[in-house]
């Protein structure tokens, strides 16, 4: 799941709702992978099933013709990269094809201890795991027994980055602000924003061409397949974070038996009620738990960064920030909408928690510098600004396309209205993030059934107060593929929590991916470790880009 982009470099891009945030399917007498199978919905068509074992083939004979990565993609030396053709539509395998960047680093253990590819997506829709495999070169500890055994993966999903990247808007104009406050204050505003919204959808149409219409969880599933069969993997060993998760339950619906290792971490709610709509819903109520949270560290941290001693006195200087900036938006381009874009990092992840405290302390102590550098969009980056423009307009391709949305605004307009009186940091704005969807230009399509037994048991885990993908997803899912077992980090609520030290946790993960090892039932884990306070906001913003994951947040 993905939302805006965050100023911190915290993990990479959004869940669902993005993560933020419904559906009814065809059946199939055929899975894609070969097995019998009988829900798949009618994004898996016998035509799909046809292309996608020939595109597979295809591949699996060509293989990747690996090179030393271009310069520009920000990948450490050891790091290889390739490209794997793929049918725009795999219901026509034999028309337009598209190129998929993909790169790895290779395994450290040496060939007898080699056990394949271990492929990453870091969630959105929209993020690009290219950044995965620097974690051999990195020499990343939570990561280096995995490293001995696997050759390390990452790509770039359909429309995303260096894969056929698709837009909706124009970048710079896109990243412009200050933007509207997202909390309407009349009619007229929510007017305004259903106007953008409808503007952005039909800007998606106008940019996008034939790909837009091919931007789906269950094709971006496909491409994973023949991915693993370029990698000349005979099965899939694959870690999916956020939005990852659900792009991985869609992979165990289609291809069960081709599965020999699959993580799931931070798992978005896969149940066709859910998908989309309701996932988004869930978790506003689910940000405001964990923006509360936050509060009380801050407050109990007073002495270090003087906001408030209790959390609602935390809160009330929160008010009176989003009042002020609303006035005179802050250096004249932080309002609102931009705070909010910054301050959501916190309820994200727990990296975040000092940098976020500390820049908000350097602004109540007359040094607004921080905050402006950290909540304001930078013009000079085009680069950058295509990549957030990029990976805003895959997260609404691919959940507008997805599921069918509620197309009348009386539902949006009430639904988001309940929500906001009780759960308020979050829900317009996510709320305005995902309306493009009620006013979508394509065809929508029914969500798949999820429902699959694996030729191996699928690893779970998940926070309980995870923000982006609630707790009940995690659940949901371990119901819905039979022999997988979940681990639950209880008291806790980063997202994205394979890459943090709880040795409960990593120890787990080292089993499973070395020797298969699910356990005879599900386990809890106590929570990792609460953030220490940082004072400086360039000392606590360093030491959340070092703890950084490649995860999800355009």
């Amino acid at each position: 799941m993905n939302r805006r982009k965050a100023a911190i470099a915290a993990a990479g891009t959004i869940a669902a709702g993005a993560l933020t945030a419904g559906l009814i399917s065809v059946p199939s007498a055929v899975a894609e992978g070969g097995s019998t199978h009988a829900r798949a919905g009618k994004h898996s068509g016998a035509a799909e099933a046809r292309g996608v074992r020939k595109a597979a083939a295809r591949a699996a004979r060509a293989g990747i013709d690996w090179r030393d990565c271009p310069a520009d993609w920000g990948l450490k030396d050891g790091v290889e990269c390739g490209w794997v053709t793929v049918p725009l539509d795999y219901a026509a395998p034999d028309g337009k094809k598209i190129k998929l960047a993909v790169d790895r680093a290779r395994s450290t253990g040496g060939q007898e201890k080699r056990q394949g590819s271990l492929v990453y997506n870091p969630g959105g829709p929209g993020g690009s795991g290219l950044r995965f495999p620097n974690r051999i070169p990195d020499k990343n500890p939570l990561w280096a027994k995995a490293a001995t055994a696997y050759d390390f993966v990452g790509f770039d999903p359909r429309g995303v980055g260096h894969s056929a990247p698709i837009s909706c808007a124009d970048p710079q104009e896109w990243i412009k602000a200050p933007k509207a406050d997202p909390v309407p204050d009349s009619e007229a505003d929510k007017l305004a924003q259903r106007k953008l919204a409808k503007e952005y959808a039909d800007g998606c149409k106008e940019r996008s061409g034939d790909l837009l219409a091919q931007m789906t969880t269950p094709n971006a599933a496909r491409d994973l397949d023949v991915i693993r069969a370029a990698l000349g993997d005979k099965k899939l060993n694959f870690l999916g974070v956020s939005y990852g998760t659900y792009m991985g339950a869609v992979y165990a619906e289609l291809f069960p038996g081709h599965i020999r290792r699959m993580i799931t971490d931070s798992v978005v709610n896969p149940s066709r009620k859910k998908i989309w709509y309701d996932v988004n819903l869930d978790q506003d109520v689910a940000f405001q738990a964990r923006w509360d949270d936050w509060k009380k560290w801050v407050a109990e941290h007073d002495d270090v960064y003087g906001i408030g001693s209790t959390p609602e006195k935390v809160e009330a200087k929160w008010r009176e920030l989003r009042a002020t900036a609303k006035k005179n938006p802050i250096g004249g381009v932080v309002g609102p909408a931009e705070l909010l874009g910054f301050f959501q990092s916190a309820p994200y992840y727990d990296s975040a928690w000092a940098s976020v405290a500390s820049v908000w302390s350097a602004y109540l102590k007359g040094d607004e510098k921080p905050l402006i550098e950290s909540a304001a969009p930078d013009l000079s980056d085009v680069a950058g600004n295509k990549a957030s423009e990029n990976g805003n307009a895959v997260y609404n391709a691919v959940e507008c396309n997805d599921a069918k949305w509620p197309r009348d605004w009386k539902t949006w307009d009430r639904d988001n209205t309940r929500l906001h009186e009780k759960y308020p940091f979050l829900t317009w704005s996510n709320a305005w993030m995902n309306y493009p969807c009620a006013v979508w230009p394509l065809k929508q399509h029914d969500a798949l059934e999820i429902r699959a037994k694996t030729s191996h048991p699928v690893l779970m885990i998940q926070a309980t107060r995870d923000a982006a993908t609630p707790y009940p997803g995690g659940v949901e899912l371990h119901k819905r593929l039979k022999g997988s077992r979940l681990i639950t980090e209880r008291d806790a609520g980063s997202h994205g929590i394979t890459n943090l030290k709880n040795p409960c946790i990593n120890e787990r993960v080292d089993a499973y991916l070395l020797k298969g090892t699910v356990g005879a039932k599900d386990v809890t884990c106590a929570p990792h470790a609460t953030p220490e306070p940082v004072g400086s906001p360039a000392k606590a913003t360093a030491k959340a880009k070092a703890a950084a994951v490649p995860a999800l947040v355009p």
